[in-house]
């Protein structure tokens, strides 16, 4: 008997589900914000009361379950969605993933942590429908302010990065680091196969690619008070500076050096002077043999460089719990050319010059311009 074969019709379009239309998605990317979401949510849909809306939360795989939590509170309310990202991190590419998953025409970023004032999401929201191609909410313009959010060294370390920023972004911005913003979506998808993925500063680069591409940004701008914490900890460190530095760097150079590679090199200066260091105190300290001073140096200088890279250059991949330990040892296989045309240089200008520190210069700098593509293929991939 051959099976019976049911026929299911397909909806009509017109007895087919309508969800009511989303005009705005609200992104907000997470690391560890467990805490802060579903008082987000709450304030958040008392702002947009009105307007059709979702909220997008991007979470690069929380330790502490604000992906899991998501999910639930997915499950609460139908405007609630969640991407966790594995094996991934960054808060521009976590950004940028979520603009280019919603349908809405406009898009808004807001931080998880309540800093930002959800009450001016509406403005922000009017003033791109009106015309502008991206509205940021702002700081240091109008009756705006860092309020209490900030202590005295960060309110330093933000408006000494904002006349940074104003420098190359084209523009005259009051808040360019601004990470509270609404933006046309068209806009994004014009913009999104050349933006960064790299660093946390997803306006500046917005802006920066849209004007070098020829087609700079109508931004408005409204005010707004920035507020502490709500809860958990604060993503702001000297790593962040540092990595905002190379950001800022490699926009300077219209791109044409990588954020990743100016930090790699900074962290590989940093390597030379361990290296110099440790060569130094080998041997003239302790009198040990050139040979043996250069090899102990190489290697103490690649595994600082390891985990500095681990931290900094490559905090969008790093490396856990047992993989650091495999890491390091890629790390070593993939320098180990590197290390030994380092310790055939700096033996050969030795054997001439007789210059410990001169030689040790010499065989660091060769391995170090090798180390950057191997590492980023082979270690950190």
């Amino acid at each position: 008997m051959s099976p019976v074969t049911y026929q299911v019709p397909l909806p009509s379009r017109e007895t087919a589900f309508q969800p009511a239309p989303v005009e705005l998605a609200v992104v907000v990317p997470t690391f560890n914000e467990r805490d802060n979401l579903e008082e987000l949510y709450q304030r958040v849909a008392v702002a947009l009361d009105g307007i059709g809306w979702e909220m997008l939360v991007v979470d690069d795989n929380s330790p502490d379950g604000t992906a899991e939590l998501a999910w639930e509170l997915g499950h609460r309310w139908h405007n609630f969605r969640c991407i966790k990202r594995v094996g991934r991190r960054g808060l521009s590419s976590a950004v940028i993933e979520g603009m280019l998953a919603t349908n809405a025409p406009y898009v808004a970023v807001i931080d998880g942590d309540l800093q930002h004032d959800e009450a001016a999401l509406p403005q922000l929201l009017a003033k791109v429908k009106a015309g502008a191609d991206i509205a940021v909410g702002t700081r240091y313009s109008g009756e705006g302010s860092t309020g209490e959010g900030f202590s005295a060294v960060r309110a330093w370390g933000s408006r000494t990065a904002t006349k940074l920023s104003s420098f190359i972004a084209g523009q005259k911005l009051s808040d360019p680091m601004s990470g509270f913003f609404a933006a046309r979506r068209d806009l994004i998808l014009a913009v999104a196969p050349h933006l960064s993925s790299e660093g946390f500063k997803i306006l500046l680069d917005l802006v920066i690619t849209a004007t070098r591409r020829g087609t700079p940004p109508a931004v408005a701008e409204v005010p707004y008070t920035f507020r502490p914490r709500h809860a958990g900890e604060s993503k702001m460190s000297p790593l962040v500076a540092l990595q905002f530095g190379g950001l800022w760097l490699s926009k300077l150079s219209g791109g044409v050096l990588p954020t990743s590679f100016l930090l790699f090199s900074l962290v590989g200066f940093s390597g030379i002077a361990v290296h110099l260091t440790t060569l130094w105190l080998f041997f003239d300290v302790l009198k040990t043999d050139f040979i043996l001073a250069q090899l102990v140096a190489t290697v103490i200088a690649m595994t600082w460089n390891f985990f500095l890279n681990n931290v900094l250059t490559y905090a969008d991949r790093k490396l856990r719990g047992w993989k650091v330990l495999r890491g390091l040892f890629a790390f070593y296989a993939a320098c180990s050319i590197g290390a030994l045309a380092n310790v055939s240089v700096a033996a050969l200008i030795y054997q001439y010059e007789q210059v410990p520190l001169l030689a040790g210069l010499a065989g660091a700098l060769m391995s170090s311009v090798f180390n950057y593509s191997v590492t980023r293929v082979f270690t950190w991939r």
